[in-house]
């Protein structure tokens, strides 16, 4: 018998209760890691440690049948938190006063993270070279003057001038530096109408590319030069488009 929409949200609540335990057990057994580590004079962050746990629960996730990158950025949070249980252990402090109830905004409801940063750069190759050097993770994307820049959930995405006028026009007004910032929403649609009803200035409506991203992006602020994009996922996890970050600059440049 197929269960109504009250009894799935009901269990799902109960999954969550039981993630929310699970998760404060295993802060418990990290304030114990800290003591054990005081004792022992062992350093706070095991960088080995730290890859064991995003490998072996990368291949949990994907023995579960859930996507690998999902699992990945849920547990760099929790180790970001045990981090800050494990340094608070020598510092302690009385913790702040919190309430379950924050959100602010329609976009407060709905934003997720910083999904991605774009900057134009007018020599990509010293820009390829000093991202590498800080020790993200270059690649190309299908687009020779566009490459990605990955360390954990941080990712950037460098575009060069090559021989497009737009990001050469963009680089000549605004110099190298932060194009737009990407923020991962749960749903582009409802970003829009929201921004609509603040009478925000849009450049795009929401565009669908064939990984099922729908994108929808503000027009550059004057006040901050910087351009809002909002991104929600509808198919798999997969790379930066360069071809998308490539329109959006043409886009840009014709508003």
């Amino acid at each position: 018998m197929t269960r109504d929409l009250g009894e799935l949200r009901d269990h799902i609540d109960q999954i969550d209760a039981a993630i929310v335990a699970l998760l404060a057990q295993r802060m418990d057994v990290c304030r114990e890691v800290a003591e054990v580590k005081a004792t022992s004079s062992t350093s706070v962050i095991q960088p080995s440690r730290v890859r064991e746990v995003l490998t072996s629960r990368r291949q949990l996730a994907i023995n579960a049948g859930l996507d690998a990158d999902f699992a990945e950025q849920i547990f760099r949070t929790v180790l970001a938190e045990t981090h800050r249980i494990e340094v608070a252990h020598d510092h302690p402090t009385t913790p702040p006063t919190k309430i379950a109830d924050t959100l602010l905004s329609a976009l407060d409801t709905v934003a997720v993270r910083i999904d991605h940063v774009v900057v134009a750069v007018a020599d990509l190759a010293s820009a390829r070279t000093f991202a590498t050097t800080l020790g993200f993770s270059v690649k190309e994307t299908e687009d020779a003057d566009i490459v990605t820049a990955d360390a954990g959930g941080v990712t950037v995405v460098f575009v060069g001038p090559g021989n497009d006028a737009a990001v050469q026009d963009h680089l000549a007004r605004h110099g190298s530096g932060v194009q737009h910032v990407a923020i991962e929403v749960l749903n582009a649609n409802f970003v829009k109408d929201a921004l609509a009803s603040a009478g925000i200035p849009m450049l795009t409506d929401v565009v669908v590319d064939s990984a099922g991203h729908e994108q929808l992006f503000t027009v550059l602020d004057p006040s901050t030069g910087v351009q809002f994009g909002f991104i929600s996922r509808t198919g798999h996890r997969v790379p930066i488009s360069g071809h998308n970050v490539r329109a959006l600059f043409r886009a840009l440049g014709s508003h």
